[in-house]
């Protein structure tokens, strides 16, 4: 299964994480998502998003002002 593509750069709080959550409501159980935000609160919302909703963050990284994560689709 390829990589759903998230470009959520320039975004600003709570943006990045509102879009991660509609996304992954219109979304098929396993599916994988490639979120890339540079708002420096989306390191701390989207994990908070994922707790909520019970999806996982497989990866992230963080450089150079670029966030990146793996967000994979929890099953039904």
């Amino acid at each position: 299964m390829t990589s759903i593509p998230l470009n959520l750069r320039g975004l600003k709080c709570p943006l990045p994480a509102l879009r991660v959550r509609k996304a992954l409501k219109g979304a098929e159980p396993g599916a994988l998502f490639l979120v890339e935000c540079t708002d420096p609160m989306a390191a701390i919302d989207i994990p908070n998003l994922m707790r909520e909703t019970g999806d996982t963050i497989e990866q992230s990284s963080a450089e150079e002002g670029l966030l990146v994560f793996h967000i994979r689709k929890a099953a039904a």
